[in-house]
């Protein structure tokens, strides 16, 4: 069974299960986070929903490419972690099925193009207190405290060909 997180839900409401795959993209000892600031302002770790026919890696590499606007390498699967929510947006009641893995950030090819979203860049200690739900933090405070920029630097001296 996939934990939940948050509120539980609605006893008389009915959702509709929405998979996603999200990402924690530690960037030299930082992290890159997205913010959307409008219908109502979150702070999120980067991804969103699968598409149908989309596996969740294709999924991760396309909204991390719209949400912040970079490729990312090496996705390793951290776990995942199901909650109930309205999304305004889509007009609908959710299980979020959340897929949460580390990458490692490779290149910024352009400005976010999902609408209404920044991009930050924050540390490990902002993320985990500014995160807008509670799963978010959960997987971002676990691997500030694994040491998981340890692991990131590992990430990158495997992909330079260093050991």
């Amino acid at each position: 069974m996939i934990r939940r997180v948050g509120e539980p839900p609605l006893p008389d409401q009915k959702y509709i299960l929405r998979p996603g795959a999200y990402a924690i993209l530690p960037l030299q000892g930082r992290f890159l986070m997205t913010a959307e600031v409008e219908p109502t302002p979150d702070i999120q770790l980067p991804g969103g929903g699968i598409d149908p026919g989309e596996s969740p890696l294709q999924a991760l590499h396309r909204e991390v490419m719209e949400e912040v606007g970079w490729r990312i390498a090496h996705p390793r699967r951290l776990g995942a972690f199901r909650r109930f929510t309205f999304m305004p947006e889509y007009d609908l009641w959710a299980e979020k099925l959340c897929h949460v893995y580390v990458a490692r950030p490779t290149r910024q090819i352009a400005d976010p193009i999902e609408p209404n979203h920044r991009t930050l860049i924050l540390s490990g200690e902002e993320a985990v207190n500014v995160l807008g739900n509670d799963g978010d933090r959960a997987f971002m405070r676990r691997y500030v405290l694994a040491g998981g920029p340890v692991y990131s630097k590992r990430l990158a001296d495997t992909s330079s060909g260093k050991s």
